[in-house]
């Protein structure tokens, strides 16, 4: 598996208009649009650092993953997204090594984007995302 580089830390927020402010006014970050994903039930905003974007999260459905994350744990840092070469690939060598998988295979997520998540107990906590651009 080759992971290029930290694709984007996604925030979950329960406004991004609320909380977009922050990120924009105070940082100087510059929101480059906002994408609803109907099948994770969420809508993203995009603030690009560098070759990086921070992702903020805000859940269209009070049974959405991050209202859920929100509720059990707050606002804050939802995940991290490496991107890798070959999605595919990853995902096999992963399952291989015996890493817990949510994905066993990628779905499209935003930008359209190939995303696969691994499950946060086979990574000390951390809900990580691959994801092939």
């Amino acid at each position: 598996m080759k992971i290029l580089k930290i694709d984007h830390l996604g925030i979950a927020v329960s406004s991004i208009d609320e909380k977009k402010n922050f990120w924009t006014d105070a940082l100087g970050l510059k929101l480059e649009g906002t994408e609803t994903v109907e099948a994770q039930k969420v809508t993203t905003a995009f603030l690009p650092v560098g070759e990086s974007e921070v992702e903020l999260l805000e859940s269209t459905s009070k049974d959405g993953p991050v209202a859920k994350y929100i509720e059990k744990k707050g606002e804050g840092i939802q995940h991290v997204a490496f991107r890798v070469e070959n999605i595919e690939e990853a995902l096999a060598e992963l399952k291989e090594k015996g890493i817990q998988l949510i994905d066993q295979t990628p779905r499209i997520g935003a930008g359209g984007a190939k995303i696969a998540f691994l499950h946060p107990k086979a990574t000390s906590g951390v809900l990580v995302e691959l994801c092939e651009r």
